[in-house]
């Protein structure tokens, strides 16, 4: 409301907020830890996250300028939320810097897993990613399957639909 109200007193969303946010929401969805029996741990729920965030920003990578700014917002608010979740936990400023820069390079990883993966096998880099190696095979499968049906749409989703948070 109050933006409507005063328009220049309030911050502008940040522009990868939302495709952040529907990031989030997939990793939020019961299956993972339930079909797929991810530990619903912060952990497990991280893993889930970052796998799915390194898919996002492995799609992006194909649109040029317009992805590598939206790569560069969508990495942006990955930091900014790490950061203040982690504030809520209780880490303290002499080792966030460390314990964020930590969480960066573990998507790092994935997605120079992911680069590769998504035209190969999807149960081992599923395994890798979701489950750090290890993982039931009907969990991995189910896993690498909703995966996959979340790459299917990213490949099929325009940037601008991406940047609206719009991979459903």
């Amino acid at each position: 409301m109050l933006s409507f109200l005063f328009p220049r007193l309030t911050p502008a969303p940040h522009k990868g907020a939302l495709l952040f946010d529907a990031v989030t929401a997939k990793a939020r969805e019961p299956h993972w830890y339930i079909e797929g029996e991810v530990p619903d741990t912060i952990d497990g729920r991280f893993r889930v996250l970052a796998t799915v965030l390194a898919l996002v920003l492995v799609r992006l990578e194909g649109e040029g300028e317009a992805g590598d700014a939206l790569s560069v917002a969508l990495t942006e608010r990955f930091i900014e939320v790490m950061d203040a979740e982690h504030r809520e936990l209780g880490i303290g400023d002499p080792t966030l810097g460390k314990t964020v820069r930590k969480l960066v390079g573990s998507v790092a990883r994935r997605v120079e897993l992911w680069r590769s993966a998504v035209h190969s096998d999807w149960n081992e880099a599923t395994r890798q990613s979701v489950y750090a190696g290890e993982g039931a095979s009907g969990a991995v499968e189910h896993s690498a399957g909703s995966l996959k049906a979340i790459w299917t749409k990213l490949r099929d989703a325009d940037a601008a639909a991406l940047a609206e948070g719009r991979i459903q």
